[in-house]
Protein backbone atom coordinates (compact mmCIF):
# COMPACT_ATOMS: atom_id res chain seq x y z
CA UNK A 1 0.00 0.00 0.00
CA UNK A 2 1.38 3.71 -1.27
CA UNK A 3 1.85 5.94 2.08
CA UNK A 4 -0.69 7.76 -0.33
CA UNK A 5 -3.52 5.04 0.15
CA UNK A 6 -2.36 4.49 3.56
CA UNK A 7 -3.62 8.33 4.39
CA UNK A 8 -6.74 7.98 2.42
CA UNK A 9 -7.55 4.96 4.21
CA UNK A 10 -7.35 7.07 7.58
CA UNK A 11 -9.58 9.23 6.67
CA UNK A 12 -11.94 6.86 5.56
CA UNK A 13 -11.86 5.03 8.70
CA UNK A 14 -12.65 7.58 10.84
CA UNK A 15 -15.76 9.46 8.19
CA UNK A 16 -17.04 5.75 8.50
CA UNK A 17 -16.83 5.40 12.28
CA UNK A 18 -18.27 9.34 12.71
CA UNK A 19 -21.07 8.37 10.94
CA UNK A 20 -21.92 5.17 12.89
CA UNK A 21 -21.34 7.22 16.20
CA UNK A 22 -23.46 9.67 15.11
CA UNK A 23 -26.39 7.10 14.69
CA UNK A 24 -25.50 5.83 18.50
CA UNK A 25 -24.36 9.09 20.11
CA UNK A 26 -26.98 11.82 18.83
CA UNK A 27 -29.22 11.34 21.73
CA UNK A 28 -26.78 10.72 24.82
CA UNK A 29 -24.85 14.22 23.54
CA UNK A 30 -27.93 16.11 23.69
CA UNK A 31 -28.81 14.87 27.33
CA UNK A 32 -25.32 16.21 28.09
CA UNK A 33 -26.07 18.95 26.63
CA UNK A 34 -29.06 19.26 28.35
CA UNK A 35 -27.10 18.38 32.28
CA UNK A 36 -24.26 20.64 31.17
CA UNK A 37 -26.19 23.65 30.29
CA UNK A 38 -28.72 23.09 33.55
CA UNK A 39 -25.77 22.86 35.57
CA UNK A 40 -24.39 26.11 33.90
CA UNK A 41 -27.93 27.82 34.47
CA UNK A 42 -27.91 27.27 37.74
CA UNK A 43 -24.75 29.24 38.23
CA UNK A 44 -22.92 25.11 38.60
CA UNK A 45 -18.95 24.25 37.03
CA UNK A 46 -17.34 22.20 34.95
CA UNK A 47 -14.84 20.06 35.76
CA UNK A 48 -13.05 18.17 33.30
CA UNK A 49 -9.91 15.66 33.36
CA UNK A 50 -8.16 13.07 31.34
CA UNK A 51 -4.67 11.33 30.71
CA UNK A 52 -2.80 12.35 27.36
CA UNK A 53 -4.42 13.04 24.63
CA UNK A 54 -7.47 12.87 26.69
CA UNK A 55 -6.02 16.18 29.21
CA UNK A 56 -5.44 18.05 26.04
CA UNK A 57 -9.03 17.30 25.36
CA UNK A 58 -9.98 18.47 29.04
CA UNK A 59 -7.95 21.89 27.67
CA UNK A 60 -9.36 22.32 24.91
CA UNK A 61 -13.37 21.78 26.38
CA UNK A 62 -12.70 24.20 29.25
CA UNK A 63 -10.91 26.84 26.79
CA UNK A 64 -14.09 26.74 24.92
CA UNK A 65 -16.72 27.40 27.81
CA UNK A 66 -14.46 30.04 29.78
CA UNK A 67 -13.60 31.74 26.30
CA UNK A 68 -15.76 30.49 23.44
CA UNK A 69 -16.67 28.31 20.85
CA UNK A 70 -18.01 29.98 17.83
CA UNK A 71 -20.49 32.81 19.37
CA UNK A 72 -19.76 35.62 21.21
CA UNK A 73 -21.27 34.46 25.23
CA UNK A 74 -20.94 35.08 28.58
CA UNK A 75 -17.53 33.11 30.25
CA UNK A 76 -18.78 29.74 31.20
CA UNK A 77 -17.16 28.05 34.79
CA UNK A 78 -15.10 25.46 33.85
CA UNK A 79 -11.47 24.04 34.83
CA UNK A 80 -9.47 21.52 33.23
CA UNK A 81 -8.19 19.17 36.23
CA UNK A 82 -4.95 18.70 33.98
CA UNK A 83 -3.37 21.46 34.20
CA UNK A 84 -2.01 22.94 37.60
CA UNK A 85 1.51 21.06 37.57
CA UNK A 86 2.08 21.93 41.28
CA UNK A 87 -1.32 20.34 42.68
CA UNK A 88 -0.25 17.14 40.12
CA UNK A 89 3.17 16.69 41.30
CA UNK A 90 1.87 16.98 44.80
CA UNK A 91 -0.83 14.77 44.94
CA UNK A 92 1.28 12.06 42.66
CA UNK A 93 3.59 12.37 44.93
CA UNK A 94 2.60 12.43 48.03
CA UNK A 95 -0.83 10.32 47.50
CA UNK A 96 -0.58 8.43 44.38
CA UNK A 97 -1.04 9.58 40.78
CA UNK A 98 -4.63 7.45 41.07
CA UNK A 99 -5.93 10.80 43.25
CA UNK A 100 -4.44 13.88 40.93
CA UNK A 101 -7.94 14.45 39.88
CA UNK A 102 -10.35 12.71 42.48
CA UNK A 103 -8.47 15.10 45.17
CA UNK A 104 -9.14 18.09 43.47
CA UNK A 105 -13.00 16.91 42.64
CA UNK A 106 -13.38 16.49 46.47
CA UNK A 107 -11.88 20.19 46.72
CA UNK A 108 -14.04 21.84 44.13
CA UNK A 109 -16.44 19.84 43.30
CA UNK A 110 -20.08 20.74 44.70
CA UNK A 111 -23.38 18.97 44.29
CA UNK A 112 -25.02 19.70 40.85
CA UNK A 113 -21.47 20.42 39.41
CA UNK A 114 -21.14 18.07 36.60
CA UNK A 115 -17.45 16.23 35.83
CA UNK A 116 -16.50 15.49 32.39
CA UNK A 117 -14.07 12.51 32.90
CA UNK A 118 -12.34 11.31 29.25
CA UNK A 119 -10.57 7.87 29.41
CA UNK A 120 -10.99 6.05 25.87
CA UNK A 121 -10.86 2.74 27.42
CA UNK A 122 -13.14 3.38 30.27
CA UNK A 123 -10.59 2.23 32.44
CA UNK A 124 -8.09 4.73 33.26
CA UNK A 125 -7.40 4.48 37.09
CA UNK A 126 -7.24 7.84 38.14
CA UNK A 127 -10.16 8.87 35.78
CA UNK A 128 -11.96 6.27 37.51
CA UNK A 129 -11.15 7.79 41.17
CA UNK A 130 -12.27 11.05 39.87
CA UNK A 131 -15.95 10.00 38.56
CA UNK A 132 -16.24 7.53 42.22
CA UNK A 133 -16.06 10.74 44.36
CA UNK A 134 -18.22 12.90 42.20
CA UNK A 135 -21.34 9.76 42.54
CA UNK A 136 -20.38 10.25 46.37
CA UNK A 137 -20.75 14.15 46.36
CA UNK A 138 -23.65 14.26 43.71
CA UNK A 139 -21.75 15.43 40.52
CA UNK A 140 -23.31 14.36 37.16
CA UNK A 141 -20.75 12.69 35.14
CA UNK A 142 -20.60 13.31 31.32
CA UNK A 143 -18.02 9.91 30.62
CA UNK A 144 -16.38 9.94 27.07
CA UNK A 145 -14.81 6.74 26.93
CA UNK A 146 -14.97 3.94 24.42
CA UNK A 147 -14.37 0.11 24.13
CA UNK A 148 -17.72 -0.42 25.35
CA UNK A 149 -17.07 2.19 28.75
CA UNK A 150 -14.81 0.15 30.81
CA UNK A 151 -14.80 0.36 34.76
CA UNK A 152 -16.29 3.58 34.34
CA UNK A 153 -19.37 2.87 32.71
CA UNK A 154 -20.58 0.78 35.71
CA UNK A 155 -20.17 3.79 38.19
CA UNK A 156 -22.51 5.78 36.61
CA UNK A 157 -25.72 6.50 37.58
CA UNK A 158 -29.05 7.40 36.08
CA UNK A 159 -28.30 11.23 36.07
CA UNK A 160 -24.61 10.67 34.13
CA UNK A 161 -24.40 9.95 30.36
CA UNK A 162 -21.47 7.72 28.78
CA UNK A 163 -20.80 9.27 25.67
CA UNK A 164 -19.58 5.78 24.62
CA UNK A 165 -17.49 5.76 21.24
CA UNK A 166 -18.18 2.18 19.38
CA UNK A 167 -14.59 0.96 18.31
CA UNK A 168 -11.63 -0.55 19.86
CA UNK A 169 -8.95 1.91 18.52
CA UNK A 170 -7.29 4.78 20.23
CA UNK A 171 -6.94 6.93 17.18
CA UNK A 172 -10.46 6.53 16.06
CA UNK A 173 -12.11 7.38 19.61
CA UNK A 174 -10.09 9.91 20.52
CA UNK A 175 -10.86 11.74 16.86
CA UNK A 176 -14.61 10.97 17.83
CA UNK A 177 -14.21 12.94 21.16
CA UNK A 178 -13.40 15.82 19.95
CA UNK A 179 -16.10 15.97 17.68
CA UNK A 180 -18.42 15.06 21.02
CA UNK A 181 -16.65 17.81 22.39
CA UNK A 182 -17.83 20.17 19.66
CA UNK A 183 -21.18 19.05 19.38
CA UNK A 184 -21.74 19.63 23.04
CA UNK A 185 -19.79 23.54 22.98
CA UNK A 186 -22.39 24.04 19.91
CA UNK A 187 -25.17 23.01 21.70
CA UNK A 188 -24.79 24.20 24.85
CA UNK A 189 -24.11 27.82 22.38
CA UNK A 190 -27.16 27.10 20.97
CA UNK A 191 -29.48 25.94 24.62
CA UNK A 192 -28.03 29.48 26.13
CA UNK A 193 -28.35 31.96 22.83
CA UNK A 194 -31.00 29.99 21.07
CA UNK A 195 -30.62 28.66 17.64
CA UNK A 196 -28.85 30.31 14.83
Amino acid sequence: MSLTDRIRKQFEESAELKRDAAQALAAPIATAVERITAALASDRKILVCGNGGSAADSQHLAAELVGRYERERPELAAIALTTDTSILTAVANDYAFEQIFARQVRALGREGDVLVAISTSGNSPNVVAAVEVARERDLVVVALTGRGGGRIATLLGEQDVNLCVPHERTARIQEVHLLILHCLCDGIDASLLGDE
